[in-house]
């Protein structure tokens, strides 16, 4: 992974913390495992989370790098959600701030930093959706 992706994969994770941002460990013992990180270390870019092997809950640790968090493209975005974003879009043009639309975005794990497109994070549809 280039440094450019590696930290724009860091700055989107920090910024989804507090929305239980789940992840793909694809390199995990060659089979796959759902990871919800709880935490991460921007000096050295660990993080730590709970890892669900078959079932069998336990804390473990990764790289950023190996890992790939599960997100949903801004095309997926239904009438509804579209119609909630532009209230705080709205209301952030007359305050002169973006925190509140970007956390509405983070809330709802759409990928608005394109890390599909660059192979970052895993798309979210309907039969793979961890957050379910």
């Amino acid at each position: 992974m280039i440094t450019e992706d590696k930290e724009l994969l860091l700055k989107d994770l920090c910024a989804r913390l507090t929305f239980r941002i789940c992840a793909n460990l694809p390199n995990h013992h060659l089979v796959s495992h759902k990871y919800i990180i709880h935490d991460i270390n921007i000096q050295n870019g660990w993080t730590s989370g709970i890892l669900d092997c078959a079932g069998r809950i336990r804390i473990y640790g990764a790289k950023v790098e190996d890992i790939k968090p599960y997100l949903r493209p801004m095309s997926s975005m239904t009438e509804e959600e579209e119609e909630e974003w532009w209230k705080f879009k709205e209301e952030e043009t007359i305050v002169g701030e973006q925190t509140k639309s970007l956390d509405w975005l983070n809330a709802h794990h759409f990928d608005y930093r394109g890390l599909i497109e660059k192979g970052l994070a895993i798309e979210v549809t309907e039969e793979n959706n961890p957050y379910k």
